[in-house]
């Protein structure tokens, strides 16, 4: 008898009994079943063809290496423009000064407050009211001058750059355009910082000035007409760092954008970053014939240049990099059809393919600049610059030379995360690690040792730990796992006390929140290791290799040494947890094997 299942014995009881209940319902079922039967036996069913069909995986190796395919043309697409076109950026950077003050009133500057609540009559030009210089504001920007290798000027002045916008009450934004507080800076940019390749393993872009100059309000729309203000943020102090135009792929654009950043960071010049949106960048793009020397244009000095487009505004180094591609290839389009590029300011929307016109290009004509008559001259003394520089942070730079260095001997993929996570909070722990570490054993001083000691510290406080951080999906917090008691716990996996996957073990328990000291936890919790003899370490090699002799067969005539690792597996698992070391047991499966 045929089996049905479940559901349709359920269904079959439901309608006996609705036959049972009303004997109509037979009949009607009875016709329905007619009707359904006919249907299917006059309707044509075309043959199944087969012969179109493709295995999944061999449709899964087509797209691999038609995507492959994709990418190797569009390469050498990019590679052969390169070759007849070159392509010309410059960067301007407005970073938000990390200040308590505004720039030309005692209001105070706030980003979390109340809209509307930390405004003086000056942000709101209201008629009579004058600018106030803070001195105070002074202070982050000639270190952030400093910081970028500037000269900076004993004697600089405001200027009024005029525009009607409603975030701008007055009609005009006070700048520095003629004589800037700073000049003649660079920024050098390395094959770490993630520049191109083309570029090599360096390139120094220069830095034309650095000018003081206030932010406009806040603006946040309401389609389809309601636009609100937020006069906070109005005369936040700003710098703007003006580069010279002397990138020349998209890369290394992104590359210096995030580099500036890393400096005004370290040098505690600015309040956030990109991602909080207290740093803007705009880009100038140009696009010229190689060694076509009849360029019509120029900038800052350089001549020969192409029309340049700039694109504003821009919140993140991948949307750098991006707007970018997409602007130059839209100019190198308009000019091999033959078009002229227009000068013009466009914008960048995150995720587009193509950057978008938002006005004609403004220029210092158009802004109608000119001193402000009511801000006295800034006259900086060289003291107040020498004492700055004397107390200015470690460079970007200078901590990759030494964490890279004989001191902690760390490889450049680990020291470049730990300069850059949480805004230098991580690079602080992982220090005070190694500090913790080598208290413990003031005795062992040797250059050797401590390098040792850093190398395993950075692969734990980076990978380790972090790792637990992103499953968790937790913010950064030295307290969640103290240095100390990282430092109790890798000292005690060094002089293998335990074992490797003890102390992951133990790390996950105090991360979760279990505060007893490492050695007590250890102590308490019976995980410290207590070795094997060698005997037993044969006797579970012996019955791992009893088990699988296929594979020991395989070792020992296609010299499959990978195999060994999978030995090493089971004896760690069917050994007592925590006391089966990886090294012994795969010597003793190599003497074993091997001979």
């Amino acid at each position: 008898m045929l089996s049905r299942p479940r559901g349709a014995i359920r269904l079959f009881d439901r309608v006996n009994r609705l036959v049972a209940t009303r004997p109509s319902t037979l009949q009607s079922l009875q016709n329905w079943h007619f009707s359904q039967f006919s249907a299917l036996s006059t309707r044509s069913v075309p043959p199944t063809d087969t012969s179109d069909r493709v295995p999944l995986r061999k449709q899964l190796k087509q797209e691999a290496k038609a995507l492959k395919s994709q990418k190797r043309q569009r390469k050498e697409s990019e590679e052969a423009s390169r070759r007849i076109w070159e392509l010309t950026v410059g960067v301007e950077i407005h970073a938000q000064l990390d200040t308590t003050a505004k720039l030309f009133s005692r209001a105070a500057t706030s980003t979390s407050h109340r809209p509307n609540s930390n405004v003086a009559l000056f942000d709101l030009a209201f008629p009579g009211s004058q600018p106030e210089f803070q001195p105070a504001t002074l202070l982050p920007a000639l270190r952030a001058a400093i910081a970028l290798n500037c000269d900076i000027q004993p004697v600089s002045r405001f200027d009024r750059k005029h525009y009607f916008y409603q975030d701008q009450p007055s009609g005009y934004q006070i700048t520095q355009y003629y004589e800037p507080f700073a000049r003649n800076g660079y920024v050098d940019l390395y094959d770490y910082d993630g520049i191109a390749r083309e570029d090599g393993e360096r390139v120094r872009v220069g830095i034309k000035q650095v000018q003081l100059e206030q932010d406009t309000a806040k603006s946040q729309e309401y389609p389809p007409s309601t636009q609100l203000l937020d006069f906070n943020r109005v005369s936040h102090p700003l710098i703007e760092v003006i580069t010279m135009p002397q990138i020349h792929t998209p890369a290394t654009a992104a590359a210096c954008v995030r580099k500036l950043q890393a400096i005004l960071q370290a040098c505690g010049a600015v309040t956030t970053g990109m991602e909080l949106g207290g740093l803007r960048a705009d880009v100038n793009v140009s696009i010229r014939r190689r060694g076509d020397p009849a360029g019509q244009h120029h900038y800052d000095g350089i001549t020969g240049l192409g029309q340049r487009t700039e694109i504003k505004n821009l919140s993140s180094f991948k949307a750098v990099e991006d707007a970018i591609i997409a602007e130059k290839n839209r100019q190198i389009a308009i000019l091999e059809s033959g078009g002229v590029v227009e000068g013009e300011t466009r914008g960048w929307t995150i995720g587009s393919t193509e950057t978008r016109r938002l006005r004609g290009k403004e220029g210092a004509v158009d802004y109608r600049y000119m001193p402000d008559p009511d801000i006295p001259p800034l006259v900086i003394g060289e003291d107040l610059i020498a004492s700055l520089r004397d107390t200015l942070s470690t460079s970007p730079d200078q901590l990759v030379v030494q964490l890279t260095g004989p001191e902690y001997g760390l490889p450049i993929e680990d020291a470049k995360p730990l300069i850059e996570l949480d805004d230098g909070a991580r690079l602080e722990y992982y220090q005070d690690v190694v500090d913790s570490l080598m208290l413990l054993h003031p005795e062992e001083k040797d250059e050797t040792t401590r390098t040792a000691r850093a190398r395993m510290a950075g692969n734990w406080v980076l990978h380790e730990l972090g790792g637990l951080l992103t499953k968790a999906d937790r913010a950064w917090d030295p307290a969640i796992v103290p240095a100390r008691s990282l430092a109790d716990l890798l000292d005690h996996l060094q002089r293998k006390l335990i074992t490797g996957p003890t102390a992951k073990q133990v790390l996950a328990a105090v991360f979760e929140g279990d505060h007893r000291p490492i050695p007590r936890l250890l102590e308490e919790d019976n995980l410290l290791l207590r070795p094997l003899s060698r005997e037993e370490y044969l006797v579970l090699a012996q019955a791992a290799m009893a088990q699988n002799p296929q594979m020991v067969e395989q070792i020992r005539s296609k010299n499959q040494l990978g195999k060994l690792g999978w030995f090493v597996g089971q004896m760690m698992r069917t050994g007592e947890k925590g006391r089966v070391e990886a090294p012994k047991a795969e010597q003793i499966l190599r003497e074993l094997i091997l001979g």
